[in-house]
C-alpha cells in the first residue's frame, strides 16, 4: 500500500536503491557471460587459473586490454575470484560447474542466451501489449532456441534418467525391455536422445512444431550415432503414431495455444496402460505464493515467450509459465484423463504424470 501521508521514507528508499544497483549489475553483466563462453574465457580460466589477464588472453587468443575489463567485471559480479597480491583470477569448483562446464549438470550459461532474445524481441513484445496479439515461437530471435537447449539440458541430465522416469509407475521396467516412446516439444532433441541412449531397445520419436529446431535435432542425433530415435515435424495436437508406452512433454504445455486439445491427443495416442509425463515450471497455485526468486525468471520469461507464443496459436488458453498443478490437472483431465498426480519436483520443476 502507498504511504498515506506522502512521506518519502529515505531508509526505504536507500535499500530499493541498493537492489536496483544491483540488478542493472546483473542485467548489464549478462552480455559479458555470453562473451565469456563463446570466446572460452570461462574454460580456460577454470582449467588454467590463477591466470592474469595477458594470460588468460594469451590462452584465449584475445586481447587483454578487453579481457582485463571482463575478469574485473566477472570479480566483481562474484563470478570468478581475485587474488589482489599477485594480480590473478581464479574460479572455485562450484562456480566452474555453472559457468565453464556445459556438461555439468549445473551449468547455467544457457539463460543468459535465452535473455539476449528477449532484449532483441522487445519491439515484437511491446507491440504485442498494444494489440493484444501473440509472438510465435518462431517469429523470436534465434538465441532463444539454442538458449533454452543449453539452459535445460542440464537439469534433463542430472534427474531425467535419475529420478524422473523411475518415479512413474511402471515406466522404467517398460523401456528397459522395449517400448514406444513420443516426446513432443523436443526442441532441439536432447530430452528424447538422453532417453535414447538409456533405453537401446526402446524407440523414441521427437516432435515439434519448429522446423529449425528438428532439423538441429536430426544432426544431433547423426552425430551421436543413434539408431532408435527418429525426429519429425508436427503439432502437438497432430503427431502421429500411436499405442505408444510413454508420452512425455518438457515445460511446453503451457505454451501451447489449445493444451486441452494437445491432451486429447495424447490421449488417443496413448496405449491404454501408457503414462503422460508432462514437465513444467515448478509453482503453487497463488500469484502471492510465486512472489520469489524462481517465479521472477519463470514470470519473466512467460511475459515475453510462453504467453505470446500460446496467443499466437489457436484458441489462445495463454495457462503462461506458473499456471500451477491445479490449473494443469483441469486441463489435463479435460482431455479425458482420470488419474493426475505429482510424481516429482525440483526446485525449478514439477514432474506431473496423467494416465487413462
Amino acid at each position: 500500500m502507498s504511504n498515506p501521508t506522502g512521506a518519502l521514507d529515505e531508509n526505504k528508499l536507500h535499500e530499493f536503491m541498493g537492489k536496483m544497483v544491483g540488478d542493472l549489475g546483473a542485467a548489464s553483466s549478462g552480455v559479458l557471460v555470453i562473451i565469456g563462453q563463446k570466446l572460452g574465457l570461462y574454460r580456460a580460466l577454470s582449467e588454467h587459473g590463477p591466470l592474469s589477464a595477458e594470460n588468460l588472453a594469451e590462452r584465449t587468443a584475445t586481447a587483454p586490454r578487453y579481457v582485463q575489463e571482463w575478469l574485473s567485471n566477472q570479480a566483481a559480479s562474484g563470478y570468478v575470484e581475485y587474488d589482489a597480491e599477485n594480480s590473478q583470477f581464479y574460479m572455485t569448483q562450484e562456480k566452474a560447474a555453472v559457468f565453464a562446464d556445459e556438461e555439468s549438470p549445473f551449468y547455467m550459461g544457457g539463460g543468459f542466451y535465452s535473455i539476449a532474445s528477449l532484449f532483441a524481441d522487445e519491439p515484437k513484445i511491446t507491440n504485442a501489449f498494444r494489440t493484444g496479439e501473440g509472438v510465435s515461437w518462431g517469429a523470436h530471435d534465434s538465441c532463444l532456441f539454442c538458449g533454452v537447449a543449453k539452459f535445460f539440458k542440464p537439469t534433463y541430465k542430472m534427474n531425467l534418467i535419475q529420478s524422473w522416469i523411475p518415479a512413474l509407475d511402471g515406466v522404467q521396467e517398460k523401456l528397459q525391455k522395449g517400448g514406444r516412446v513420443a516426446d513432443v516439444g523436443c526442441g532441439y532433441g536432447h530430452s528424447t536422445m538422453l532417453m535414447a541412449e538409456t533405453f537401446p531397445n526402446s524407440q523414441f520419436f521427437g516432435f515439434d512444431f519448429h522446423q529449425p529446431s528438428i532439423d538441429h535435432a536430426k544432426l544431433l542425433a547423426r552425430e551421436k550415432g543413434l539408431t532408435n530415435v527418429t525426429f519429425v515435424t508436427a503439432k502437438a495436437k497432430e503427431f502421429p503414431g500411436e499405442s505408444y508406452d510413454l508420452v512425455t512433454f518438457f515445460d511446453c504445455l503451457h505454451d501451447m495455444g489449445d493444451p486441452a486439445g494437445a491432451a486429447r491427443h495424447v490421449h488417443g495416442k496413448l496405449h491404454k496402460d501408457g503414462a503422460w509425463m508432462i514437465v513444467e515450471p515448478f509453482s503453487h497455485d497463488s500469484l502471492e505464493a510465486n512472489l520469489n526468486p524462481v517465479g521472477r525468471v519463470y514470470y519473466a520469461f512467460s511475459t515475453t515467450v510462453c504467453t505470446p507464443s500460446s496467443l499466437s496459436q489457436e484458441v489462445g488458453l495463454a495457462l503462461g509459465a506458473q499456471a500451477g498443478e491445479k490449473r494443469l490437472r483441469e486441463v489435463v483431465t479435460s482431455g479425458g484423463f482420470t488419474r493426475f498426480r505429482r510424481a516429482a519436483e525440483t526446485p525449478f520443476n514439477m514432474i506431473l504424470e496423467a494416465r487413462h
